[in-house]
């Protein structure tokens, strides 16, 4: 298992090791990143030196690091994925995150599993059978409502599978794991960590009649997922670990987000029903703030049920947060009055406003001058003409989506957390001892031979020793109490403490590590549970013989191929999503049921999308209430396909003859 039912993870990502670390600096209880290779994030891989300097650094709070290994394999891929497996686990990592069951059948070291969100778990028989096959953790798909989230508990155990939901940042509009737009359009796949982002692009929306029901709108972008106000629904729920999605942001969305979530969890914490699942307290230097960072606005999609307004249809860009509003235009300058007088501009920052389309235009701030801190006017020089910005004119409302003096705090250190101790200093027969006991109950000792001095003034002896000793601040540790035993007040050489203090913190911090118990691996049930269908088509994402092998020994009697074996030449879902552009625009048939005069007129027909050149279908799935986005793979793709194939023939799962 995991953690303890009573233990709470904060799970934050990290593109790189310095990151990673400043989460942990910021409270996380855990950290995932891309390894060497593989990591779904096709961009953000990390050397295995790099990864020792943060798996050690997370062990010293008793944090985790779990490393993604999440694309879906080739054939002639998975030798290379299973040293990778080898080479990290050797580094001292706590988990491999996964989406391909193939790796199951190799000789994987013996680390903890986790069945990745591309892994589409929606049900509870899809969750209990990765739990069977041996995955600790699963991290259950975004668009789950608490009674479905709860419905998975109920079916799993939860001494065995820790239940791990995304909390915060940008959302797939497609089941994880169920998006092939990308490679449909382009050749590069989203199962392979490379995906095109299709579903923040603008489309024209067209009806069965060819009429335009939507102009340019970004109908598959979301807006970003923001859980602030669940988290005690969720554990309520049954989830214990939070993830933050961004393997890609900067270390400031890392810094602020995972500080928000800490201080969110442990008020949590301090009501005394749960515990954090690693060591210390986190104090910030900043008060924590989710608007700050990137983000479309945020919604809290389906946790609390199908809600009207998720989408971010108007601009996949941030929005910031209004400001003011212009006052007066210049030749190279305008002006604008801040609602909050207190609001300040800085040289650098960045505002934005929608212009008449809609549309956001960005301006870049390159000086900024205070004309009245009374009425709050500021004189703003953009680093572009004024001519060129378009549809700006007095009254139009300005908003913020950089503050330069935001960013600067988060460049800096702006944040401390400690484990607390007890110290209890006593005499021996030729000198002194130190005892540091930890919050986790780690204790480290230390010893010194010190003639026994007496003080010549014993309530200042006292308090120097008690002053020596709390010295804690280039540490991991804080103290809570400083016991003295001493049968009288001596005089000790802030030298002789100073090493006493040095040598028990290290025999400490050498105690924890090796208290340390790595995260045991699950074994899976004998005989295999079988897998709640027999019949799987791509949507399995099967592109190895070892995945094929795996799904028929749990009973799979029909196999298709992986999308990007290129066997699917027709019209296929390219993705499937909850989100429905007909609800989104008022034109769902259960919405117009009880509706007078319209009952009975809207029906759930095609729509298409076209972006260009790009034409998709919209086909509406009402019982479950889904939506598929269907279209075909193009042909350029194809051609290239066979012509990389010529050039390097690769090894992977079909089941028709190449």
């Amino acid at each position: 298992m995991s953690l303890l039912p009573h233990q709470l993870e904060l799970l934050s990502p990290a593109r790189d090791a310095d990151i990673g670390m400043a989460a942990i600096d910021h409270g996380a209880d855990a950290v995932y990143i891309g390894g060497p290779a593989f990591g779904a994030r096709a961009t953000a891989g990390n050397d295995i030196r790099d990864l020792e300097r943060l798996i050690n650094h997370a062990h010293r709070f008793g944090s985790r690091i779990f490393i993604t290994l999440n694309t879906i394999l080739r054939d002639d891929e998975l030798e290379g994925a299973r040293r990778m497996a080898w080479q990290v686990y050797e580094a001292g990592a706590d988990a491999l995150i996964i989406q391909d069951m193939g790796l199951l059948e190799l000789d994987l070291p013996p680390i903890q599993l986790h069945a990745s969100t591309q892994t589409d778990i929606r049900t509870p028989e899809k969750a209990r059978f990765l739990q069977d096959a041996g995955l600790s953790q699963i991290v259950i798909a975004r668009e789950l409502d608490l009674q479905q989230i709860a419905a998975i508990r109920a079916a799993t155990d939860p001494a065995r599978t820790t239940i791990e939901f995304f909390v915060h940042g940008a959302l797939c509009v497609a089941y994880s794991g169920q998006c092939f737009i990308s490679h449909a359009h382009t050749g590069r796949s989203a199962n392979r960590g490379d995906c095109n982002q299709a579903c923040r692009l603008p489309y024209e929306v067209l009806d069965g009649a060819g009429r335009i029901i939507a102009h340019e709108k970004h109908v598959l972008s979301m807006k970003d997922n923001n859980q602030s106000d669940n988290l005690r629904a969720l554990i309520a729920a049954g989830v214990r670990s939070f993830k933050i999605e961004g393997r890609y942001k900067d270390l400031g969305y890392v810094k602020n987000i995972t500080a928000h979530y800490r201080k969110l969890l442990d008020e949590i914490v301090e009501e005394g029903e749960f515990a954090r699942s690693s060591s210390g307290r986190t104090t910030f230097t900043f008060t924590p703030d989710p608007d700050q960072n990137f983000n479309r606005e945020f919604t809290d999609y389906f946790v609390n049920g199908r809600q009207e307004d998720i989408g971010a249809f108007d601009t996949p860009k941030t929005p910031g947060r209004a400001i003011g509003w212009v006052t007066q235009l210049g030749d190279k300058w305008f002006e604008l009055e801040v609602s909050d007088k207190s609001t300040e501009l800085h040289n650098g920052d960045g505002l934005c406003y929608y212009d008449l389309q809609k549309e956001l235009v960005g301006v870049h701030i390159n000086r900024a001058e205070c004309m009245s801190a009374k009425k709050g006017i500021w004189r703003v020089f953009p680093k572009n003409e004024i001519a060129e910005f378009k549809d700006l004119r007095k009254g139009l409302e300005i908003n913020r989506n950089r503050d330069m003096d935001w960013v600067r705090t988060l460049e800096k250190k702006s944040s401390d957390r400690r484990i607390g101790l007890w110290a209890e200093l006593s005499e021996t027969a030729d000198g002194f001892a130190l005892r540091l006991t930890d919050e986790d109950g780690f204790v480290g000792s230390a010893a010194i031979a010190q003639e026994h001095q007496p003080a010549t003034d014993a309530a200042r002896a006292e308090a120097t020793l008690r002053e020596q000793l709390n010295r804690f601040g280039t540490t991991i540790f804080a103290v809570h109490d400083i016991a003295l035993q001493l049968s009288q007040p001596w005089f000790v050489p802030a030298s002789a403490l100073n090493q006493l203090r040095r040598d028990a913190v290290a025999a400490l911090e050498a105690a924890r590590a090796k208290g340390l118990v790595r995260l045991p691996r699950a074994v899976p049930v004998e005989p295999p549970s079988p897998f709640p269908e027999d019949t799987l088509t791509y949507l399995a994402n099967v592109f190895n013989h070892k995945a094929h092998d795996f799904y028929a020994r749990h009973g799979v009697k029909v196999i298709d191929a992986a999308y990007e074996s290129k066997e699917e030449e027709g019209e296929v879902s390219l993705m499937i999503t909850k989100h429905c552009v007909r609800f989104s625009m008022s034109l769902c048939p259960k919405q117009a049921k009880g509706v007078i005069g319209v009952k009975g007129t809207i029906k759930a027909e095609p729509l298409q999308l076209i972006n260009g050149k790009e034409k998709l279908t919209l086909r509406f799935d009402c019982k479950p209430c889904e939506m598929h986005v269907v279209g075909r793979m193009k042909k350029s793709v194809m051609n290239q396909h066979l012509k990389d194939m010529q050039a390097q023939p690769l090894q992977f799962y079909r089941t028709r003859p190449a």
